[in-house]
């Protein structure tokens, strides 16, 4: 018999890279079918990783260029009032160079100035009073990268634009699940080998540390090796903590990223 649970509750699911958050949100699904899923590249009505921005110009300048494969576009496209959403992380094709030109139009990683994406953020939050999700990286992960190594801000300018954001939430309907990693290193060095190619060569690590290198912030500390990655994941997660702690409160639970069981996460569900 399958479980069943409140549906009047959203659950948001965060953690650093490789702390499980695609697993627990597969058990969620598992448990409960009924949900709703957003996950990263996935149309959501409050997140905009891997996908775009665009305004009506925008997104006809974008089918006109690849019009061979407009129509996948389209079907890959929420439009939400004057912007369109596409999500082009999930268009499969072998035309040269269409995934990078897609990215510039995304919010992240210093594309919009940090009011754009406050407001941006803001607004989308505001808008959604949606019930019965569960989203994957949709209120931490994204936002504080963003916001700590392309617009260099402090903990504590994060910590009061959090303060701010989740005035604008649902509280009611709120449900963080926070998985906490005892031991970065081991995992980070468990994903890339996990995300290597065939031959056993990283490709995921390389990637994090360039995105890393090339970041305002990691450029004026001169960050680069494998360390300062860590680093860096440490003072996040201990940052998003703090997030949890003083800005969500009660309406989050934190777990251990290794020693969560199915019995424990239905209790939490069923809160």
């Amino acid at each position: 018999m399958t479980n069943t649970m409140n549906k009047k509750i959203n659950f948001w699911i965060e953690g650093l890279q490789g702390s499980g958050k695609s697993t627990l949100l597969q058990e969620l699904v598992n448990l409960y079918p009924e949900l709703k899923v957003c996950r990263e590249g996935d149309y959501s009505p409050v997140e905009l990783a891997w996908c775009t921005w665009l305004d009506e110009e925008q997104y006809e300048v974008v089918l006109t260029r690849y019009e061979a494969i407009s129509e996948e576009i389209k079907l890959h496209t929420v439009r939400e009032s004057n912007r369109y959403i596409v999500m082009y992380t999930q268009i499969l094709t072998d035309i040269p160079g269409f995934h990078k030109d897609l990215e510039q139009y995304e919010i992240y990683n210093g594309r919009k100035s940090f009011d754009e994406v406050k407001d941006i953020v803001t607004s989308r939050h505001k808008a959604f009073r949606g019930t019965g999700y569960v989203f994957e990286c949709s209120f931490l992960q994204n936002l504080t990268e963003d916001l700590i190594l392309f617009h260099e801000k402090s903990d504590e300018e994060i910590l009061e634009f959090y303060r701010e954001l989740f005035t604008a939430l649902d509280k009611d309907s709120f449900r963080l699940l926070y998985l906490y990693s005892e031991d970065i290193e081991e995992n980070i060095r468990i994903i890339s080998k996990e995300r290597s190619d065939t031959d056993g060569t990283p490709l995921w690590l390389p990637m994090m540390l360039e995105y890393l290198k090339n970041s305002p912030y990691g450029m004026k500390h001169g960050l680069e090796s494998f360390e300062d990655l860590i680093a860096h994941l440490k003072h996040r997660q201990e940052l998003e903590l703090r997030i949890v702690k003083e800005v969500v409160g009660e309406r989050a639970v934190v777990i251990n990223s290794k020693k969560w069981t199915t019995d424990k996460i239905r209790k939490i569900l069923q809160l």
